[in-house]
């Protein structure tokens, strides 16, 4: 085929278009490139549910093992089942998922051993450059001796990898609604939750990668109404989503409610610093509430601020030996996971805080849900670097008020701040604002946004 790989090669894994962007051939010379980029002689692969990721990740292997690494391959598994494998196995690891995008949409997410991430900066740019050169010229020759294809069941080993990092020996009963949206949750959910005394009612636990009830994207509220009103309905103590991957988790409480994955940082920084002695170093980014790195103080910990993207926080997590690192986006990163994140760790983590009281879900997450927040709001620009600059001149002069160019341009007073990052690839500006109270919240993102769509 004819590709044009800028087009689907992102800064941090491989996504477009199946077959119209890229193809079983196409994914047979990423193989053969991450084998050799890597230089390994063993790698593990694994797939989602999507129609297309058997026949993708069979020929990835394939053109891995032709350049002579032996590749273990796992089968249908959640992303971070997949990240297990390459932790526990020490291999270099590739999943086949488009995590939440449309079923037309698959990908690549590659990681080094031990589940260390590979981005543009860190192997995929040479791995873009190989299957380029191939494409063009045609594939490599098979090496002398070719690898060998053998099959490996991991979900068992990554149920109780996960049991054993969480104290759930002091849960009661819950009652817990899980909506898999037809993604792989549907597939880890029943091993992982195997004998703890929870009743699960099931949401949409059949594979079915075409996604016949709502997109796998609980990020979008769209996608939660179903389990919001499944939670009372079923009078249920919880609700839990999962994305298509299942590498991310959202939560509802009793009453249906959302529960912020500000606050489940928060609460599970709290415990996560609890097992280790109340102490360490625990990682959110910049638009997370302020109740997060509240809470870490709190509890005997240090919050450190980074950048929005998971690169950041696993890249800080490395440098820093942080145990746990959250983000607003409802991604969660345990250093006794490989620093990789792990929605399913996260859930567990809510169970056992919950189960081990007394009180309903809304109640324990009060204490960590302190400020009202605007929640992401996009504006589309015409100049990001003007529009930055006028909001700059509006607040440089404020007493009250600090910049921070960490990230786009944060203002920030006592009592409510504000963070406008521009898109990578969109004319867009993203506001996200939050305040002790509305009235004050309202006032500000307007303002904010009023200066932005001036």
């Amino acid at each position: 085929m004819t590709a044009d790989l800028s087009q689907i090669v992102k800064a941090y894994d491989v996504r477009g278009v199946v077959p119209d962007q890229w193809d079983e051939t196409l994914a047979g010379l990423f193989g053969a490139a991450f084998a050799q980029v890597t230089g390994a002689s063993a790698i593990v692969v694994g797939h989602d549910m999507r129609p297309s990721s058997p026949g993708l990740s069979r020929a990835f292997a394939r053109g891995a093992a032709d350049r002579g690494a032996d590749v273990t391959e796992i089968g249908l598994c959640s992303t971070d089942q997949l990240y297990y494998a390459s932790g526990a196995l020490d291999l270099p690891g590739a999943m086949f998922t488009a995590s939440h995008n449309p079923a037309q949409y698959n990908g690549i997410k590659m990681c080094r051993a031990g589940a260390t991430p590979v981005g543009q900066d860190t192997g995929l740019a040479q791995i873009r450059e190989l299957a380029e050169k191939w494409l063009e010229s045609g594939a490599p020759e098979p090496v002398a001796e070719p690898g060998a294809l053998t099959s490996r069941e991991t979900l068992e080993d990554y149920a109780a990898h996960l049991r054993a990092l969480v104290d759930l020996g002091t849960i009661r009963p819950l009652k817990v609604v899980v909506d898999a949206g037809n993604g792989m949750g549907g597939h880890t959910v029943p091993t992982v939750f195997a004998g703890l005394p929870l009743t699960l009612v099931p949401m949409y636990f059949e594979l079915d990668g075409t996604f016949p009830n709502h997109e796998a994207n609980p990020l979008d509220p769209a996608n939660l109404v179903d389990l919001r009103k499944r939670v009372p309905a079923e009078g249920a103590d919880l609700g839990i989503a999962f994305d298509g991957d299942a590498d991310r988790c959202f939560v509802v409480d009793e009453n249906g409610d959302p529960v912020s994955p500000s606050a489940i940082t928060a609460l599970v920084a709290a415990r996560e610093l609890a097992r280790n002695g109340g102490t360490g170093l625990i990682i959110h980014n910049l638009i997370t509430s302020r109740t997060v790195p509240e809470v870490v103080r709190e509890n005997g910990g240090t919050p450190v601020r980074t950048r929005v993207g998971h690169s950041f926080i696993k890249a800080e997590m490395a440098r820093t030996g942080a145990i746990f690192g959250g983000e607003h986006s409802a991604h969660y990163y345990f250093k006794d996971f490989w620093n990789a994140d792990t929605g399913m760790l996260a859930a567990l983590h809510v169970l056992a805080a919950l189960g081990g009281q007394e009180g309903p879900l809304s109640a324990l997450v009060a204490q960590y849900d302190r400020y009202t927040g605007s929640g992401e709001i996009n504006s589309t620009v015409a100049d990001q670097s003007a529009r930055l600059a006028a909001i700059r001149a509006a607040y440089e002069d404020r007493a009250d008020v600090t910049l921070d160019d960490l990230d786009g341009l944060t203002v920030a007073t006592p009592d409510w701040w504000f963070n406008v990052r521009p898109s990578n690839t969109e004319p867009l500006l993203r506001l996200n604002a939050e305040a002790r109270d509305e009235p004050t919240m309202a006032k500000i993102r307007d303002e904010a946004l009023a200066i932005i769509r001036a």
